[in-house]
């Protein structure tokens, strides 16, 4: 996979005010608020930023938390980094293509993954 790097001048270009925030801040949309919180489509979620397939429809689930979230990933598709900012040590996603911030990943998942990845709207893309 090709890594994509790009100023923060070119992503400010790219990106709407919101996946900025979000994508290269590490920043997080408000909870329920999100495109595809309740999207059943079938389909790939891509990276907003860069277009890498990183979940597919059928790994996505209501977790009830006002995130889309998914049991797993598109293998190679996303890296995962500790977190320790606001006093607590959780799992961050970001895309293994260009980096942006996605969400987090957590142990409490419903399927035999035991994954859930809460995953920011604003990070992603829907190819039918």
């Amino acid at each position: 996979m090709t890594k994509i790097h790009k100023t923060d001048t070119e992503w400010k270009k790219e990106l709407t005010l919101e996946q900025y925030a979000v994508m290269r801040e590490k920043g997080t949309e408000a909870s329920g608020t999100g495109a595809f919180l309740h999207e059943t489509v079938d389909g790939t979620y891509v990276c907003a930023g860069c277009g890498n397939p990183l979940f597919t429809s059928d790994a996505k689930f209501d977790s009830g938390t006002g995130w889309p979230s998914f049991d797993r990933a598109i293998p190679g598709a996303i890296e995962e980094r500790t977190d320790s900012e606001y006093g607590m040590e959780r799992i961050e996603t970001v895309c293994a293509q260009c980096g942006a911030h996605l969400g987090h990943v957590f142990p409490d998942g419903p399927t035999e993954t035991g994954n859930r990845y809460c995953i920011n709207s604003v990070c992603l893309g829907l190819e039918e």
